[in-house]
């Protein structure tokens, strides 16, 4: 019989603890993210903006879950790339001190050498300085491109654990 030694729920502790220990107010959303990807992520960032309005300083939201993606592009991503790039405009409008990552625990986005990837208030800006559209790349299911173009992509290397995927919502700096 085999046992099991983690869950998403004990990859979020070790987020939640890394944030607090960092200064960072941390709320933690244990309702697992699920569904497409696209508008999973648009969804969060909306109940992100919501439930965090009223509170104040630097301010860090762990979760976890796995969304899923429908190809019907050529390009290459994951899961995680995904799920950022589609929220990239709705982060941007939180402001220029927000920052959104999601990540998968072994290390791997896909078909991809990328764990996740991130954005920021400035993700969609400087995509467009380099002449990069976060919406042809969605409908192309390119994310990978997309992130890797602006140094984005996160890089863990393999990790020999998956217990799901983790997002980290920063808003706030810390000092």
């Amino acid at each position: 019989m085999a046992s099991v030694i983690g869950s998403r729920m004990t990859a979020m502790d070790g987020a939640c603890a890394a944030a607090e220990r960092l200064g960072y107010r941390v709320v933690r959303l244990d309702d697992a993210v699920i569904g497409e990807a696209r508008q999973a992520a648009r969804e969060y960032v909306r109940r992100l903006a919501a439930q965090t309005r009223n509170l104040e300083g630097p301010l860090c939201v762990v979760s976890s879950g796995e969304t899923t993606v429908r190809v019907t592009g050529r390009g290459k991503g994951g899961r995680n790339q995904e799920f950022v790039l589609a929220a990239a405009e709705d982060v941007q409008a939180l402001g220029r001190d927000v920052l959104l990552a999601s990540v998968g625990t072994d290390g791997v986005d896909g078909p991809t050498d990328a764990a996740g990837a991130l954005v920021d208030g400035s993700t969609v800006e400087r995509a467009r300085r380099l002449a990069l559209d976060p919406h042809t790349a969605l409908d192309d299911n390119d994310s990978h491109t997309f992130f890797a173009a602006l140094g984005d992509l996160v890089m863990t290397g393999e990790t020999g654990t998956n217990v799901g995927d983790l997002q980290v919502f920063l808003r706030g700096r810390i000092g």
